[in-house]
């Protein structure tokens, strides 16, 4: 997360969850809406979960966002939230790796349901979860109300922003 004020910057991109209150936002991405998933082998094998507190019985797949903390998982369900710092020995950086690690049976993974999509309908990964993973707001441009705006920023903006149809402007 970065002050964009104090670095200098004219705008960025963050999931819209993130962004402060005197920023001003707009969507770049439709709604985001997580998977948990694995490979048929790997549940026939251990079992799935049905509460998102089970997954601490699981070897799950770690992912590490460039120099950040490892994810927690974050599951809600009406008006209970919960975040799962899961258990597993592989922590990965790369999305690509993530796919192939829970394809060959490494264990479970967290993703989003765009990425696992093509793995689902093919059958080499399986969901689980799904009661627990709604969509939550995508990824947004935002920049500083009080600013004005630069002309290339200004034509970012546009070629960016999403229509309410959810595809860009």
């Amino acid at each position: 997360h970065v002050d964009l004020v104090a670095a200098g910057y004219d705008a960025g991109i963050q999931f819209g969850e993130y962004i402060a209150q005197d920023m001003v936002a707009v969507r770049v991405s439709p709604d985001i809406r997580p998977a948990v998933v694995a490979s048929p082998g790997y549940f026939r094998a251990h079992g799935k979960p049905h509460m998102p507190s089970d997954l601490l019985r699981h070897r799950c797949i770690n992912f590490r966002h460039r120099g950040e903390g490892v994810y927690r998982w974050e599951f809600d369900r009406g008006d209970e939230s919960v975040a799962v710092a899961v258990n597993g020995s592989l922590i990965l950086d790369d999305l690509d790796l993530v796919i192939e690690a829970a394809i060959g049976g490494a264990g479970i993974a967290f993703m989003a349901e765009d990425r696992a999509q093509p793995y689902l309908a093919n059958g080499a990964l399986e969901r689980v979860l799904e009661d627990w993973s709604p969509p939550f707001p995508g990824f947004f441009l935002y920049y500083p109300s009080r600013r004005q705006l630069p002309t290339a920023l200004t034509a970012l903006i546009e070629t960016l922003r999403l229509t309410p149809a959810g595809t860009a402007a």
